[in-house]
């Protein structure tokens, strides 16, 4: 089985290891770096990750760190995947606006719409996934380079990549357990980036919404704060599961932190 190594660019969010957990139990080795991380000062920093994904996190694009600056350098060397602050870095890489989003949400899910292309191939149109933003590309302004391929019905975009290099992006969390297909995006990506064997692996991984599929559609009502996050979101902590499984245990590989600390082992799985 031939791994994808993962560095998870950690934009100060507290969600951050429900993306790494997802990426671990599909199968990659994961490092994570804060989006200040010093060692991004080296031109090399990528040379033997297989991907990065730019994580979620609050504020701006232009706050996001390195984040931005890491697309302009790496597209086209190595593939890239951002989630919601990591699609909206995308964007201003390229050129698009990020402003206020027609709503403010945090802790709510839509039906989203799509093509079928990239990490999305394979789900259905529509399905359900949950956003937690209050910011997304104006499509007016979205550059030439990127095309749409995933918005809600209203129009706000919720998917885009690249027309020519491997960069894709969403606006929503895959790793919500109330978004559908979260393991299988993630699976998809991941084959991209030399796993040809993930998406396999993500068939045996279900969020809570797989099993809800033929259940009415949810939404997750939240409070807004004051500072724009949530007072309720899905809380999958190092050493807890989100997906069920066939398997009574799920091989977790290593996942390296900021401090060069690493978690490995198995872990039991909870059940759903």
């Amino acid at each position: 089985m031939s791994r994808s190594k993962i560095l998870v660019i950690d934009n100060y969010d507290s969600f951050v290891y429900n993306l790494v957990q997802y990426l671990a139990q599909l199968g990659a080795d994961v490092e994570v770096w804060r989006n200040d991380d010093e060692r991004f000062a080296n031109p090399a920093f990528a040379d033997g990750f297989d991907g990065i994904l730019l994580s979620p996190g609050p504020g701006t694009p232009e706050e996001a760190g390195v984040c931005v600056d890491v697309v302009r350098s790496q597209a086209g060397k190595t593939p890239i995947f951002g989630v919601c602050l990591g699609l909206q870095s995308i964007g201003v890489a390229y050129g698009s606006v990020v402003d206020r989003a027609p709503e403010l949400l945090h802790g709510k899910t839509s039906l989203i719409q799509h093509q079928g292309v990239g990490v999305l191939a394979g789900l259905p149109s529509p399905f359900t996934a949950t956003r937690y933003h209050s910011l997304a590309i104006e499509a007016d302004t979205l550059a030439d380079e990127l095309e749409v391929t995933a918005t809600t019905a209203s129009g706000v975009i919720m998917a885009v990549r690249h027309r020519l290099l491997q960069v894709e992006a969403v606006q929503f969390h895959p790793e919500s357990v109330l978004t559908e297909g979260g393991y299988q995006m993630l699976a998809n990506w991941l084959a991209v980036c030399g796993d040809d064997e993930a998406p396999q692996r993500a068939v045996g991984l279900a969020p809570l919404m797989s099993a809800l599929s033929n259940s009415p559609r949810p939404e997750l009502d939240t409070d807004s704060r004051s500072d724009g996050s949530s007072g309720l979101r899905d809380r999958v902590l190092p050493g807890s599961l989100t997906g069920a499984t066939h398997h009574d245990q799920v091989p977790m590989t290593q996942v390296v932190l900021d401090g060069g600390a690493a978690a490995s082992g198995t872990q039991q799985q909870r059940p759903r």
